[in-house]
């Protein structure tokens, strides 16, 4: 395993951490215990020691608990988080520690950070006195690292990350996404300031692992040969300021080739003119999504049953792929999962309670009747995206 400096901690870690939010789950959306724990030994024993959960994510946490107290803990840090749309006061603050210690089984999380802060949230926790609070856990030892996770404009991140002395701060960024967010204004940023930067949907959910034709033939220029997750990992590593990649792995297969590729990274690896074909793939992508959907699923679960995330990835797979996919997107939508249980963007009442949780600030009410007519009423994606998107 390739191993990086984290910021201003005297500690290497290991360039792939394991992001939690995905481990594998069934029908009834219960964590696959057995399945979970298997990866997370591989992990821990090919060298990955950096575990990002957070309470948000239902259950992973008591699971994390219950493998790491199996004579893992030492060998990994813990990075989990404080949720702030569910606080209102400080003593809300101890009682989500408190429990958090209680299902990680710890007496200490090595890195606390506050989730998914934007221009709402980051004034909400701000005066409710969040940092002299975490200055009291770091002084009793129960916590021995602060950061945040981001999903907003530039100048929010800068106020946030001017406002205290952090350890780690966790961004989107990947080739597609070099503006988006913090981007890398924010990664140089936070890195010049002497944090650790850890980066997440480094794939994009996903969306960068199976790329189209278009995406494919620029990864055919490149001399050397690399699967389409390689090269977003590589490009990632491949800079200086980038601490810790995290990927939300629920299968062996894609666990055991990140790991790989995480032990052929470096700073510096990739060429110039693979750092172009990068750039040049990047451009490609941001002009074919039309809904910038990471499937993170925040803005779940829907009072009125619609599955948001996956009409999205079928909207956008759809306008990427076209053809087969298409039709299959259809008939997903007509037929399959989205259709009988009234999960499909037909089914959206326009309450807007999702967009307030939606880290992308993706108007998705008005998003879900431009889906419903491109699937469901099979009008074209040219005709429905003249409209607009708010």
């Amino acid at each position: 395993m390739e191993y990086r400096r984290f910021g201003k901690l005297d500690w290497k870690v290991s360039a792939l951490g394991f992001g939690c939010m995905r481990f594998p789950r069934n029908r009834q959306g219960e964590i696959e215990v057995a399945e979970t724990e298997q990866l997370l030994g591989y992990a821990i024993e090919h060298g990955v020691n950096y575990l990002d959960t957070s309470h948000e994510y239902e259950g992973t946490e008591e699971v994390l608990g219950n493998l790491l107290s199996r004579g893992y803990r030492d060998r990994v840090k813990i990075a989990t988080k404080l949720l702030p749309w569910r606080v209102d006061s400080a003593a809300d603050f101890d009682a989500m520690l408190e429990k958090q210690l209680v299902l990680l089984q710890t007496d200490h999380i090595d890195l606390y950070m506050l989730h998914a802060l934007n221009c709402r949230r980051w004034p909400h926790v701000r005066d409710l006195g969040i940092l002299q609070w975490l200055e009291k856990q770091l002084a009793a030892g129960r916590i021995r690292g602060t950061g945040f996770s981001f999903h907003d404009e530039y100048k929010v991140f800068q106020e946030i990350v001017d406002s205290f002395d952090w350890t780690v701060c966790q961004i989107q960024y990947n080739f597609r996404d070099i503006q988006y967010q913090a981007g890398e204004k924010g990664l140089r940023y936070a890195a010049s300031r002497g944090m650790a930067v850890a980066v997440m949907s480094p794939l994009r959910g996903g969306q960068l692992v199976d790329p189209p034709r278009q995406i494919r033939e620029i990864w055919k220029q490149a001399p050397q040969k690399r699967s389409p997750a390689d090269w977003a990992l590589q490009w990632l590593w491949s800079q200086p300021e980038v601490s810790v990649v995290l990927s939300g792995m629920s299968a062996m297969d894609q666990l055991a080739e990140n790991i790989t590729s995480a032990e052929a990274s470096g700073v510096g690896k990739l060429s110039s003119a693979e750092q172009s074909l990068c750039e040049r793939a990047g451009s490609v992508y941001r002009g074919l999504h039309p809904v910038p959907c990471t499937g993170c699923g925040y803005c779940m679960p829907c009072p009125h049953g619609v599955n948001i995330p996956r009409n999205f990835y079928r909207f956008n797979e759809g306008k990427v792929h076209g053809g087969k996919t298409l039709e299959l997107a259809r008939r997903d939508y007509d037929q399959g999962e989205l259709r009988p249980n009234a999960a499909h963007a037909g089914a959206c009442t326009q309450c807007r309670e999702c967009e307030s949780k939606c880290p992308q600030e993706i108007p998705i009410s008005e998003w879900m009747p431009k889906v419903d007519a491109v699937l469901g009423e099979g009008r074209s994606y040219a005709e429905v995206l003249r409209q607009g998107a708010g």
